[in-house]
């Protein structure tokens, strides 16, 4: 049976992309939201990149892990993964192969526990979801220098957050991919900005498809029929609009402002209380000169940033041959994500400082002492000449939904109890983490619930509530629904550099995020 869908999407924003957009500052250089990496073991975007013919727009890097090496500033080791031999042996012979990080016998110590994540599957590492990684570690009996010289690096990259906060369910699903996909751990570089490299292809797909997608058309509230059914979105321009089917792709914390009020006893939109964006913060800078290129993504294992690569050099449009910009993820960055200090509260210079003091550590050969910026200091009187030119700080307040110990059980499923009203999102039921697969995949099962209740077959099922959900559900008293205040990247769960209304709209929307640190 063929289904032919007239589609149309409401973007808020002036820009597309959600977590993937980026814009161009006055000198014309972009801005990303994020550092976004493509690796081998995302086969829904693949298949994405294949439909819209782009997969030439992907770089791909040599097959390792490049780690920044504690104990050795400047110096960097790594995985090494040998073309030809199949997973999970080639993943297992490039540690085995790294003589700098774990010895022999705490590599060994390493192996039992992950072997059940092999044999059982999905079931055993869905079961580890009410564990930390720490908590995993211990209970298993892996050695206590793993978490330092791997996990420590894994959990800021999947989830900006260290690992005695994140789930084990986490790690196990990004390990079970890349031990069985022989190319799962390489990744890949979009070859410029994501907007016109990648959202500008989904978006003429979508129109040569009949759709139409709709800029700066931000939904005010979703109004509901006497069966609980949507009977249309009213937008803010007082505009209606009618539909068949409705998909919500917003983030969870945006997700819980729209709720209508006779929705907000029902379990399956209470169990949204129990997720929340994460906090994360993404840095721009450039330098006046080159630094120590590395074509590749650099693990940083440092206590503030979490990974970082030289767009310079790994990006085709951004190429420079003569200065380096470095684009980096500091995180954890506040206490909602278990850090020590609210960066999130910083000033973008108090921000910039701590970590120009973190790269004269990675480059104590190249990062010059500036009087400018006081955490450069312990460079005076070394031979480092590079400083820093310019710089741009992206905070996003509510960034992938956090996945601490015990949450993937509240990830509600893209079939909802509203007939007419579907979830989308990376943070909807699925088995991949908040990311880009976790995003393209939640679209794809959001899209196969339409598909299947248009050809008139029963809908798919709704995951299974947790029976303290629907306790709480059932005293709960409902309000209508707050709605999202003002406009821009912060209102929507985006990432943006602050400007005071920016930080006056958090405070306000989101006064958790000023919370100081409790060490």
């Amino acid at each position: 049976m063929s289904l032919i869908f007239k589609t149309k999407v409401y973007e808020a924003r002036d820009v597309l992309g959600g977590k993937v957009s980026a814009w161009q500052d006055e000198d014309g250089d972009w801005i990303e939201t994020g550092l976004h990496i493509f690796f081998g073991a995302y086969p829904n975007m693949m298949n994405m990149f294949a439909e819209l013919g782009i997969h030439d727009r992907l770089q791909w890097k040599i097959h390792q892990m490049i780690f920044a090496m504690q104990q050795l500033p400047g110096e960097f080791t790594t995985f090494d993964f040998i073309p030809g031999i199949p997973a999970p042996f080639n993943f297992g012979l490039a540690i085995l192969m790294n003589q700098k990080m774990l010895t022999f016998a705490e590599k060994l110590q390493t192996a039992p526990p992950l072997i059940p994540m092999l044999i059982e599957g999905q079931d055993f590492i869905d079961a580890q979801d009410e564990l930390s990684v720490t908590q995993f570690m211990r209970k298993y009996g892996m050695p206590e220098r793993i978490n330092e010289e791997v996990f420590v690096a894994m959990a800021k990259a999947l989830d900006f957050i260290d690992p005695d906060k994140l789930s084990m369910t986490v790690v196990l699903t990004a390990m079970n991919r890349f031990l069985n996909e022989s190319n799962g751990l390489q990744m890949a570089f979009l070859d410029g900005n994501q907007p016109d490299r990648l959202c500008e292809p989904m978006k003429q797909h979508i129109e040569k498809g009949g759709g139409e997608i709709i800029m700066k058309t931000p939904v005010k509230e979703i109004i509901t029929k006497d069966d609980d059914s949507v009977d249309h979105l009213l937008l803010r321009t007082g505009e209606k609009v009618f539909a068949d089917e409705y998909i919500s792709a917003v983030p969870c914390d945006i997700f819980k402002r729209y709720i209508p009020k006779n929705w907000a006893n029902m379990p399956y939109f209470r169990q949204v209380d129990e997720l929340e964006g994460i906090p994360v913060i993404n840095l721009h800078m450039w330098f006046d000169q080159k630094l120590q290129a590395v074509d590749h993504l650099c693990f940083s294992r440092s206590p503030l940033l979490s990974v970082y690569a030289d767009m310079s050099v790994t990006c085709k449009e951004y190429y420079d041959p003569n200065a380096s910009m470095i684009e980096l993820v500091f995180a954890p960055c506040s206490p909602i994500a278990g850090g020590n200090t609210n960066w999130i509260a910083k000033s973008d210079e108090e921000i910039i400082d701590a970590t120009m003091g973190e790269l004269a550590r990675l480059f104590p050969k190249e990062i010059a002492a500036d009087e400018k910026w006081p955490a450069t200091k312990v460079q005076e009187g070394k031979e480092g000449k590079a400083r820093l030119r310019k710089y741009a700080v992206v905070k996003v307040p509510r960034s992938v939904y956090a996945a601490i110990p015990g949450r993937n059980k509240f990830r509600p499923s893209q079939t909802t109890p509203i007939p007419n009203f579907t979830l989308a999102g990376d943070w909807t039921s699925q088995k991949f983490l908040g990311s880009m697969e976790g995003a393209v995949l939640g679209g794809k099962l959001a899209a196969e619930v339409v598909a299947n209740r248009a050809k008139g077959n029963a809908n798919k099922p709704v995951k299974e509530i947790q029976q303290s959900v629907i306790d709480v559900a059932s005293t709960h008293v409902a309000k209508e629904p707050a709605g999202v205040k003002g406009d821009g990247a912060i209102a929507w769960g985006g990432g943006a550099s602050f400007s005071k209304d920016n930080k006056d709209l958090l405070l306000e929307a989101d006064p958790a995020q000023f919370t100081p640190a409790v060490v």
